[in-house]
């Protein structure tokens, strides 16, 4: 009987190794904190658990203002995750230096994938020929998010009822956000993204105004800063600042999400932050300009990297959560590049927090959007850029001349 008991032992015992050594741990960085989010996702690895149960899916969040930074660390550590949520600006550096794996094969042939259901300028920046370098989860247009109790205490139209009328427009923003200013004691009118506009943040600061008078940041390899449609724009934000005392200034903490800044611009997915804010609120299109409607878009892909020890089983688990069903269940905080999915009633009514009145702008905005700019070297231009821009956000700054260091700075880069 001790025989035969001491024998069951060491067959569990010798089981339990043999599955340890045969799991797989798959490490996916993320830059979201938020329970909703992650809550979602640790679903879609569970249904992959199912079908491959060996494989565990555990998701790292690394700050977002530091996030590219960290993963370029990482991989320059040689310790890169199996996958990546990868922003759009980062993704050419990381192509061009052959750090991703082709997930193409994979993905075309994962039963039911139907990888012609995504859109073709969506792709734009993960493919290049029959290459497919990353698979765009989330194609986000920027919107603004507005507190309507803020606007009803000042005696204003909001701009979601403003932009129905066709007056949501530059001139409009400014004189808005000054009145929500002096009607709001110590709050702000507006915020750039994320509390980050003057570092982290500072191409999503000037890129929907600057594009909404025309222009645009850089193109076709040229400094756009210099460009009098970016002038223009670049210098109502500076009289907001400034002037205006409209716009939450350096070295202050507006943070919109508190209650402490009328407006701010930023993407669906932050959504899940308004479940508990206290306030009354919504979303609208950017403002409009002398350039007419100009939807920003920023868009982040799923990436594996090519020196990875289990980018085949990586692969396959981005296959499985950029599939139809879980493209369709990601869309309520992340849009979709799938067109099946975009274009489904399900989109519009999907999101408990976003009313479908104003889903349908999120609808429209991707549509007819253009994506953030990437750039091979974004993170030499940023790092340009950076004390050209510190130059240019002072009371007294001479804005001809910073912007034109701005060009200075980084047109040797593009």
């Amino acid at each position: 009987m001790r025989a035969a008991l001491t024998g069951i032992a060491a067959s569990a015992l010798t089981l339990l190794m043999t599955t340890s050594v045969l799991a797989t741990d798959l490490r996916m960085t993320v830059w979201t904190g938020s329970e909703a989010h992650l809550k979602m996702l640790n679903g879609i690895a569970e249904s992959f658990k199912a079908k491959h149960p060996d494989v565990n899916v555990k998701f790292e969040t690394v700050p977002v203002n530091d996030y590219t930074q960290k993963l370029t660390f990482q991989v320059a550590g040689g310790n890169p995750p199996d996958i990546a949520w990868m922003m759009e600006d980062a993704a050419p550096a990381f192509e061009n230096a052959n750090l991703l794996m082709d997930l193409g094969p994979t993905l075309k042939a994962a039963e039911g994938y139907d990888f012609a259901d995504f859109s073709q300028p969506a792709m734009g920046l993960w493919q290049k020929g029959e290459t497919v370098y990353g698979i765009p989860f989330s194609t986000s247009p920027f919107m603004i998010y507005y507190n309507k109790d803020m606007f009803d205490k000042a005696g204003l139209e909001d701009p979601l009822a403003l932009a129905a009328k066709g007056e949501w427009n530059m001139a409009k923003f400014q004189e808005v956000a000054k009145k929500l200013t002096e009607t709001n004691p110590g709050k702000w009118g507006f915020e750039f993204k994320d509390g980050e506009g003057y570092a982290s943040r500072m191409t999503h600061a000037f890129l929907p105004p600057i594009r909404a008078y025309g222009g645009d940041i850089w193109s076709n390899e040229e400094c756009g800063f210099d460009k009098p449609e970016a002038v223009a724009a670049i210098k109502q934000l500076h009289d907001m600042v400034f002037k205006d005392k409209s716009i939450v200034p350096p070295g202050e903490q507006g943070d919109y999400f508190s209650g402490n800044s009328a407006m701010t611009v930023n993407q669906i997915s932050r959504a899940s932050k308004m479940a508990e804010a206290g306030f009354n609120w919504g979303i609208a299109p950017l403002p409009s300009g002398p350039g007419g409607e100009s939807p920003v878009i920023g868009q982040a892909g799923l990436v594996v990297f090519d020196q990875g020890k289990n980018k085949e089983i990586a692969a396959k688990f981005v296959a499985h959560m950029t599939n139809k069903e879980n493209v369709a269940t990601m869309a309520q905080f992340f849009p979709p590049a799938r067109k099946s999915v975009l274009e489904a009633d399900a989109f519009i009514n999907g999101n408990k927090l976003v009313s479908p009145e104003m889903m349908k702008n999120v609808a429209a905005a991707i549509a007819n959007g253009r994506v953030h700019p990437a750039h091979e070297k974004a993170p030499q231009l940023l790092a340009a850029m950076a004390p050209r821009v510190d130059a240019l956000w002072k009371a007294d700054a001479d804005v001809d001349q910073a912007i034109k260091g701005i060009c200075s700075a980084i047109q040797p880069l593009l």
